[in-house]
């Protein structure tokens, strides 16, 4: 092709594009979709319940948007404030940015032998599971230790200690979700017991990872009949004893193999019963023990543990919802401020992510109003207009593509690919954040529609039936995306047919 020919087609290509950007997607709606009205009458759901904000993402902000249903309301949106969090950290930290795990010695290191403690302290990293504690661990003896003459210290101080039980937040405690935040936090401070059926025997043989002291290792429990159902309820598991476990009960034949992922009954015990086995494992010697402290004047650093980097801990807390992730980097924030002193408080984490929202968004209390960062609250509160402004100002930044990545992609990964949700035209066609607690659920995100246009879609439901309320929210994330007819009709100078008003 002639440059001059070449030259032509950009133009007109130029010129298009900004004749579409010029027009509007669609004609704002002043009701519901019908699809979205129907879902909630069959959940027996009030449309009063449901808020929503449905707008083209910038940077063709300027539209108006294509729904606004209660828009202003502000509701519980559950695990959606994740998104306050994890955008607040990407603006102010960067992808790149790291946790780091300095390990610190007390005494000189001869020949392999440390004479002194080995002291490890923890500045909030949320990816310390089990296989990197491993790595941390071959880290120190790479540096040269092999014997530890004192006591292996785990400071856990760059965090204020926690209030309350764990099992405040609904009565679960040994729900993983529900471990609190720790500076120090080993592998989530959670134990997996595992069950693998044994038909012949007619047992099934439970073990638990990682192998604490005094919890199931290779003991068995009877095989049942019947369905899988509620499989967990067939089992009776005391943990009156954190160093005792006991289970008994059934396992039904039918369920296969199955994993049981707890919060270990006694949380602060968890990271000594850890770490010593973990590090006897890897060849390592010690004289004392492992227990609580912190670090000593004059201690030498040894060496410094990485973290992965902030974008794929992100998409870990995103794509999965992880409370515990989300906590641990709610709090390491203002221990990442410039100046910043230990320990990091909540109080400290609210005003910092608080601060920054409302700079990015224009949104301040009570519209938006940040509890503990990750959504697992009875507290946190945002109207779907804010969190819309919010995802509209971090779109228009350099770190968007990092966080709509950490989305869940609509049926393809992470809390999106469940059984039964039916996705129509907006499989794979969505970044959305889920969120999801007894009395509220939630979407958040980007959607591509079929016209080539992406929106910015924010709607949560507010209700005692909110559960039931998830295909009215499927219905309208396939309404965004099946966006074609109208933008089609729009570009030959007309409205579509039904189009109202704003």
């Amino acid at each position: 092709m002639h440059l001059a020919s070449c030259l032509r087609q950009a133009a007109t290509l130029s010129s298009l594009g900004l004749l579409l950007a010029a027009l509007p997607a669609v004609a704002a709606e002043r009701e519901l979709p019908a699809p979205v009205r129907a879902a909630l009458r069959q959940a027996q759901i009030p449309e009063s319940a449901l808020v929503v904000r449905v707008e083209p993402l910038a940077p063709a902000r300027a539209s108006p948007p294509r729904l606004s249903w209660r828009a202003e309301e502000v509701v519980n949106p559950a695990s959606l404030m994740k998104l306050y969090t994890t955008g607040a950290a990407l603006t102010s930290l960067g992808p790149a940015w790291t946790w780091s795990t300095p390990i610190y010695t007390t005494g000189p290191l001869e020949g392999g032998v440390l004479q002194g403690d080995l002291v490890i302290v923890g500045r909030g990293d949320p990816s310390l599971t089990l296989e990197r504690i491993w790595l941390l661990l071959r880290q120190v003896r790479a540096r040269g230790v092999r014997e530890i003459r004192g006591d292996i210290v785990l400071d856990g101080s760059a965090f204020a200690p926690g209030e309350g039980d764990p099992g405040d937040f609904d009565g679960e405690r040994l729900r993983p979700y529900n471990v609190r935040p720790d500076a120090l936090l080993l592998n989530f401070k959670a134990v997996n017991l595992s069950f693998q059926p044994e038909p012949a025997r007619g047992v099934a043989r439970v073990s638990a990872d990682p192998p604490l002291p005094g919890l199931p290792h290779e003991i068995t429990v009877p095989l049942a009949a019947g369905d899988c159902g509620d499989w967990r309820g067939a089992l009776r598991l005391d943990t009156s004893d954190p160093t005792r476990w006991r289970l008994a009960g059934a396992y039904p034949a039918a369920c296969g193999e199955k994993s049981w992922p707890l919060a270990y009954a006694d949380a602060r015990a968890y990271n000594a019963r850890l770490l010593e086995p973990m590090w006897r494992e890897v060849g390592g010697a010690l004289t004392g023990r492992v227990r609580e402290g912190t670090t000593p004047p004059g201690a030498i650093l040894l060496t410094e543990f990485a973290s992965p980097p902030l974008a794929a801990v992100v998409r870990d807390i995103n794509k999965y919802s992880n409370n515990v992730m989300a906590q641990q980097l709610f709090l390491s924030l203002p221990l990442a401020a410039p100046g910043a002193e230990p320990p990091a408080t909540p109080a400290a984490a609210r005003a910092l992510v608080q601060a920054e929202v409302q700079q990015r968004s224009g949104c301040e209390p009570p519209s938006v109003i940040v509890d503990n960062g990750s959504g697992l609250s009875r507290q946190s509160r945002s109207s779907a207009a804010c969190l819309a402004a919010w995802l509209q100002a971090l779109a228009a930044e350099p770190i968007w593509s990092e966080l709509e990545s950490s989305l869940p992609l609509t049926g393809v990964d992470g809390t999106t690919r469940r059984p039964g949700r039916q996705w129509g035209t907006a499989l794979g066609r969505a970044h959305l954040k889920t969120g999801s607690l007894r009395d509220a659920i939630g979407l958040a995100g980007s959607v591509l529609g079929t016209s080539g246009r992406r929106y910015v879609l924010v709607a949560v439901i507010n209700h005692p039936n909110a559960q039931a309320g998830r295909p009215a929210l499927d219905a309208l994330v396939q309404w965004t995306a099946d966006d074609a007819a109208p933008a089609r009709e729009m570009s030959r100078g007309r409205e579509p047919e039904g189009a109202r008003p704003q």
